[in-house]
């Protein structure tokens, strides 16, 4: 029998129990440590899932030699030292998204891949999901003929999480609802039309809503947990638009937080010359067409396993297993991290930027 690839776990927070369970289903790998900067999080998830150790420094897993993978799943900010740390100890590196918290954190991230030989995957959940490969086949099939547009949309009515701490913190964050669900829907579109270059872009974010952190109101909030609405910050954009010129087709991006409209919008359109679609985010599609001289609407149905966290950590296994990258690998990954800098960059220069 083959020997199990040991793991560790970065970050022991929410977006952790994406990656752990999904871990434990297979049969050879193996949860070696858990650690977190906040004691009770590493030792409640050694107790929870019955396995590992609790650790409270990462830099005590370094030069361990029972550890193949890490996982990362810490705030932004950590996303590069640790992921840098662990590839030059010789591991292999699973990062949630974004890459890095800013263009050039990523950048050499990618670097330091490249040079370690180490392989380096992006959260990107979405490139392993049933629904979004569905359309990215209808569209490599020519089903829509020459897709030339994309408009994604992700506003939500008053969404901020956790207002005054680390989501809402540039510092800490790299920016708001852009780098934390945009990245998501950029990713999504340009991995759907065949990770075109970009060339230039175009954008407006906005700090508005969230800004009078004491009056702000809402129904719930997520995140609520890291909230500090009197000595907190609020520095981070909560509206974002843009619009982004690739090899191939274009982007449009909307997305919101907060706004004072009262219906969430979050969805994928791809405009082709014979058909066009609307992915529902997270859910399934709607294609429109003309077939045989008519208006057509076709609505799909077909078995969905939903935001497929078990397909991306099965597929990064794999890759380590095998060598070989997977469609969200960093060099992949990287390219959203670029949009993203240049819309950030657009706006505070209030013009178009070349990426």
């Amino acid at each position: 029998m083959s020997k199990k690839l040991g793991v560790a776990i970065i970050g022991c927070g929410n977006i952790s129990g994406s990656h752990i369970p999904n871990y434990l289903k297979l049969d050879n790998v193996e949860i070696r440590y858990f650690c977190d900067i906040i004691p009770e999080r590493a030792d409640r998830a050694v107790e929870k899932y019955g396995c590992g150790t609790a650790v409270y420094n990462y830099k005590e897993l370094l030069g361990k030699d029972d550890i193949d993978i890490v996982s990362v799943c810490t705030h932004n900010d950590f996303h590069a030292p640790i992921s840098i740390d662990f590839m030059r100890d010789g591991k292999d590196v699973l990062c949630e998204k974004p890459a890095a918290r800013t263009l050039e954190e990523a950048l050499e991230m990618q670097k330091v891949a490249h040079e370690t030989g180490r392989l380096l995957q992006i959260g990107v959940v979405n490139r392993f999901c049933d629904n979004v490969n569905h359309v990215k086949k209808l569209i490599e099939s020519g089903e829509l003929g020459e897709v030339y547009q994309v408009y994604t949309s992700f506003r939500a009515h008053r969404s901020i999480p956790g207002l005054g701490g680390d989501f809402t913190t540039k510092a800490v964050s790299g920016g708001g609802v852009l780098i934390d669900w945009g990245v998501h829907y950029i990713d999504l579109a340009l991995y759907c039309i065949g990770d075109p270059t970009p060339l230039t872009c175009s954008g407006e974010a906005y700090c508005k809503l969230g800004k009078d952190m004491k009056d702000y109101v809402c129904t719930s909030m997520w995140a609520s947990d890291t909230a500090d609405f009197e000595k907190g910050t609020y520095d981070v954009d909560d509206f974002v638009s843009g619009f982004v010129r690739t090899t191939g087709a274009n982007i449009t991006i909307n997305g919101a937080w907060a706004q004072n409209i009262g219906e969430a919008e979050t969805f994928v359109d791809f405009l082709g010359t014979k058909a066009g679609v609307r992915l529902y985010y997270g859910g399934k599609f709607t294609m429109y067409s003309t077939l045989n001289g008519m208006l057509t609407e076709i609505k799909t149905d077909f078995a969905t396993t939903g935001f497929d966290y078990g397909a991306e950590i099965k597929a990064f296994v794999e890759s380590v297993e095998t060598r070989v990258p997977n469609q969200a690998h960093i060099d992949r990954a990287v390219i959203t991290s670029k949009i993203l800098d240049g819309l950030y960059r657009s706006s505070d220069a209030k013009k178009e930027v070349t990426l």
